[in-house]
């Protein structure tokens, strides 16, 4: 699935391989390492969330304050269609809102990686887990949510977030990895 296009094996391919493996496994990294940073803030147990497409804003919403943050969809995953699709290619995602998804694209399409080009692909959980700590650690994240939905996952990225408390007050919260 993940092999470099137009390119005969040997020492390029394996080249490309580790490239990805280094890739996804800074990745899978990152990933927990901000899970756990964002469950200080109460990332993962808000009683709903939302995500505005025209302002480019998630929102948490808790009993007592809201979460917001200006945000990015990476894709989709369904796992009753047993596929992933890229934001840039979903044409309800409007572009403003597909930017490091088609980042992803790019940096693909420059270091040969066919698979991250493909608008659509099979995917289980596994495959769906792996193309989101490649596009995670690729698009350097800062936070990272997966905002399901009744038929499919959104798998969303985000800045710092923005905690109003009910009394009005407000406080920012920032991960930075590097």
């Amino acid at each position: 699935m993940f092999k470099r296009a137009n390119r005969p094996g040997g020492v390029g391919r394996d080249l490309a391989q580790a490239e990805l493996g280094t890739l996804l496994l800074q990745g899978e990294d990152m990933i927990d390492q901000l899970a756990g940073a964002h469950r200080s803030w109460g990332l993962g147990s808000a009683d709903r969330w939302g995500l505005d497409q025209t302002t480019g804003v998630i929102t948490w919403t808790f009993p007592d304050r809201t979460a917001t943050a200006p945000a990015q969809i990476l894709g989709s995953f369904s796992p009753s269609a047993g596929s992933w699709l890229w934001a840039w290619a979903n044409k309800s995602i409007l572009p403003h809102m597909s930017k490091d998804a088609r980042g992803v694209r790019d940096w693909a399409e420059a270091h040969g990686h066919a698979a991250l080009t493909q608008p659509e692909v099979e995917a289980d959980e596994k495959a769906a887990a792996t193309l989101v700590a490649l596009a995670v650690r690729i698009s350097k994240a800062k936070g990272f949510y997966r905002g399901p939905g009744a038929n499919s996952m959104a798998i969303i990225t985000f800045g710092p977030v923005t905690l109003t408390e009910e009394d009005g007050t407000t406080s920012t919260f920032e991960v930075d990895l590097d």
